[in-house]
């Protein structure tokens, strides 16, 4: 079958499953690239591309997947953050354009430390320890994570990126003591459980659960920890980042304000949320 003919069959087939149809279409490009090569762009040149015999099945099989409202980005097994590829697995959150604007903050209020020695706590597919190694290659990074399955992945994409990334099997909420670093970044859970309604069902179902939630009487916990942790860690002028849930930043600079952190300043994501929360250790 053309390629182009399928197309038509796969967004018809998918339109009652999802509101939106450009976002059927979408997926049907993040296929066609990985399995065959093939932008939209390619697509209109070369309109007569047949799918070649070996993959109808997995098409079909891929697309009853979707029917299902399960990530794309697990269906193909890797996805796009910061410019690089990166592994994503049930075990591993998938990595999303608010944490790239995270990284974006760090690399440009860090540029004019050449070696700084950072930590990323709760990596999963290790998209926010890996992308500050491969643009600041002078770095020391590391990252922690309590899931041994996300750890497999991550060192996974070190090695795709070709970037040195200290990792160690941790769970943070059980940490006593840190090494001392400069930069210390975290994006932990932070979705209360009252907020489940809002998340999507594609997430809710297929995401892991303990990456994305905490408690309603609890919900800075993570936060609390590290900021503990990383007040007494961090090198003198160090720095502590953050992404928060954008219904708790007051609470969340509140906090951190009163376990000594200096210059505090919550961003905005593009969507105009309140998502990224950096602090000075002096």
């Amino acid at each position: 079958m053309k390629l182009k003919a399928y197309k038509t069959l796969f967004v018809t087939t998918l339109a009652p499953f999802y509101s939106d149809a450009q976002e059927v279409e979408s997926f049907f490009y993040l296929i066609t690239e990985k399995w065959h090569n093939i932008s939209r762009v390619d697509l209109v040149l070369e309109p007569e591309f047949e799918i070649p015999s070996l993959y109808i099945e997995k098409w079909e099989e891929i697309t009853d997947a979707l029917k299902t409202q399960k990530p794309i980005q697990y269906l193909l097994g890797s996805t796009w953050f910061y410019g690089l590829e990166f592994l994503v697995t049930p075990a591993t959150l998938i990595p999303r354009p608010e944490t790239e604007e995270l990284v974006d903050l760090i690399l440009q209020e860090q540029a004019e430390f050449t070696n700084p020695k950072i930590l990323d706590i709760g990596t999963g597919s290790g998209c926010i320890a890996i992308s500050l190694a491969k643009n600041k290659p002078q770095a020391q990074v590391s990252a922690l994570d309590f899931s041994t399955e996300a750890l497999v992945t991550a060192i996974e994409n070190a090695v795709l990126n070709n970037v040195d990334v200290t990792f160690t099997l941790q769970d943070i909420l059980q940490t006593e003591a840190l090494e001392n670093f400069d930069v210390i970044v975290s994006n932990p859970p932070y979705v209360r459980d009252l907020e489940k309604a809002e998340i999507q069902k594609n997430v809710l179902d297929f995401e892991p659960h303990s990456a994305l939630f905490v408690p309603n009487d609890n919900a800075l916990l993570f936060y609390k920890k590290i900021a503990q942790l990383a007040i007494k860690s961090l090198s003198p002028n160090g720095f502590l980042y953050f992404e928060i849930n954008q219904y708790l930043g007051a609470e969340t600079k509140e906090m951190v304000e009163q376990m000594g952190f200096k210059n505090v300043k919550i961003s905005k994501d593009v969507y105009g949320n309140n998502r990224m929360l950096r602090a000075n250790k002096n």
